[in-house]
């Protein structure tokens, strides 16, 4: 075993002979390279946590009140769905001065 930059370098050979000892050192909060001819090859490191699942309807307690003209239709989105008229907006007036 040798240090390189601070961290435990170890050998192909003495990584395969005490891979159990190194896996529960690096679970431990170590940094283990593995080299090879004194060459760092491969860092022995601990796969991140699993992420939680999303539940569906997490964040139900985030929304307290809607408008009552929550459900309808949106002029800005009126060329895009079919039966609903669309609303052109008029120019905009310049006056002279």
């Amino acid at each position: 075993m040798t240090k390189f930059l601070g961290l435990k370098v170890i050998s192909i050979h003495e990584a395969k002979t005490h891979l159990s000892r190194l896996i529960q050192q690096a679970l431990d909060g170590e940094e283990i390279i593995i080299a090879k001819r004194n060459e760092p090859m491969v860092r022995l490191e601990v796969v991140r946590e699993k992420r939680p699942t999303r539940r569906f309807g997490g964040l139900q307690s985030l929304v307290l009140a809607m408008g009552p003209s929550f459900d309808e239709p949106l002029d800005d989105f009126a060329n895009y769905v079919p039966g609903v008229p669309a609303k052109v907006p008029e120019p905009a007036r310049r006056h002279r001065t």
